[in-house]
């Protein structure tokens, strides 16, 4: 197979998923990196769809169907079943997220083909984009201690970084509640943004931290400063956080499904590569 035997195909506006609009917003502004971020971010927090070599059973390694394209290797990911299986046919395949795939293939030499043939996001990322990937989402934030003293409504930050949390937010359902981002003022007088979840699921803390910090990345601001903090509902802070924050309802958890989870959903137990 070669890079001329991938032609590209046209999707309908409506059946156009988070990664078509992404990398259509991306190839149209070629020139600019927040663009770019958004697509990688995209990546990262959807689900993908890894075409294998042979059939799997739950607990063994994965086997990916490796392609030689002009003297490299891919690996094949569709975000979209129907994608896979208009390229491959009935073929054996994981069902993984982006940042799983990516922590599976950086150090290993191989690319990802996503999308090939099937949709205008079609594209090759060589192994230097996984492996920037992987480093990009193994930032993970510092844990302070301080004392919020005043609560106010949050002032002068950026649009993007809004659009990037509500989009995380939005993946974390069921690890808690609600969350208020809006300023504080702590002991001493410092001042800065603070989100703050509220009803959390012990031990998803830093996860939750984890993703205020990639929504920072990703929305082109990684300098800047947000504080992130945890609270129970009976905590008195709650209630002029509710007062003057900006309210974000994380989503009700999807009912669980009694069987085992696919190859890659469990962040804990990822998927080996071979």
């Amino acid at each position: 197979m070669t890079e001329q035997d991938l032609p590209m195909q046209n999707v309908d506006a409506a059946q156009a998923t988070p990664i078509d609009v992404a990398h259509a917003a991306m190839e149209a502004a070629p020139n600019d990196d927040a663009q770019r971020l958004r697509f990688f971010e995209r990546l990262a927090d959807g689900e993908l769809f890894l075409l294998l070599d042979k059939e799997h059973d739950a607990g063994d390694a994965l086997e990916p169907r490796v392609f030689p394209v002009e003297d490299q290797s891919y690996v094949l990911a569709f975000d979209r079943e129907e994608r896979l299986a208009d390229f491959a046919g009935e073929a054996p395949y994981a069902a993984l997220s982006g940042r799983v795939l990516a922590d599976m293939l950086a150090g290993q030499g191989i690319g990802l083909g996503l999308n090939l043939t099937v949709a205008p996001s079609e594209m090759l990322l060589p192994p230097e984009a996984m492996e920037w990937l992987k480093d990009t989402l193994a930032h993970a934030p510092s844990e302070a201690e301080a004392k919020p003293e005043e609560v106010t409504p949050p002032h002068g930050l950026p649009e993007p970084l809004i659009t990037a949390l509500d989009a995380k937010l939005a993946i974390a359902g069921g690890l808690a509640r609600v969350a208020y981002l809006a300023g504080v003022t702590y002991e001493g007088g410092a001042k800065t943004h603070l989100l703050a979840y509220v009803d959390h699921m012990p031990g998803s803390e830093g996860a939750l931290a984890q993703l205020v910090a990639e929504a920072l990345t990703f929305s082109g601001i990684e300098a800047g400063a947000l504080d992130v903090a945890f609270f129970a509902s009976s905590d008195p802070l709650c209630a002029p956080l509710a007062r003057h924050g900006l309210r974000f309802d994380l989503p009700e958890p999807e009912q669980q499904a009694t069987g085992p989870s696919a190859p890659g959903m469990d962040p804990s137990k990822p998927p080996i590569l071979r």
